[in-house]
């Protein structure tokens, strides 16, 4: 009996929610002010989409090229995302169309703002003052706007 009861501890298949988990380097300004240059990103992949939701998705001309964009709407065929950056000029669905749902891989949980380091930064950077006021906005969840959604679809 014990037997038995190993064999199928073996072939059962765990899956951690951690697996799901990973961090991205934002570079580029199209999703400024949410993401900036720099920023670190918190993902979850296979999440469901929400219109609002901050997406990475694989480039539908680049596939080996991510990127990261604001789901906008469900449209035949896919995912409309758009940039929050309105001045920017970088790909989006205005470029490349609806992305289909098997190049959308995760949705952003997170973004965590790296502290300036300390040869780069301003003198006031180094005081008391700047090191809380960037504490204080270094880790913020991203949750799905549903207002930037709206704006964006107006664009």
């Amino acid at each position: 009996m014990a037997e038995s009861a190993r064999s199928r501890r073996r072939t059962r298949e765990w899956t951690s929610p951690l697996k799901r988990i990973g961090t991205l380097e934002v570079t580029g300004p199209s999703m400024a002010p949410t993401l900036e240059h720099g920023d670190q990103l918190l993902v979850r992949y296979g999440a469901p989409v929400r219109p609002g939701h901050v997406v990475v998705l694989r480039h539908p001309f680049q596939q080996d090229l991510l990127v990261v964009k604001r789901a906008a709407e469900r449209r035949p065929g896919g995912w409309w995302v758009l940039g929050d950056n309105p001045y920017n000029e970088t790909g989006d669905s205005t470029d490349y169309g609806a992305v289909p749902d098997e190049l959308v891989l995760a949705t952003g949980v997170a973004r965590w703002r790296p502290r300036p380091r300390p040869e780069h930064a301003a003198d006031d950077q180094r005081s008391l003052r700047a090191w809380l006021s960037w504490a204080s906005s270094a880790l913020r969840p991203l949750r799905a706007d549903v207002s930037a959604s709206r704006r964006l679809r107006a664009r």
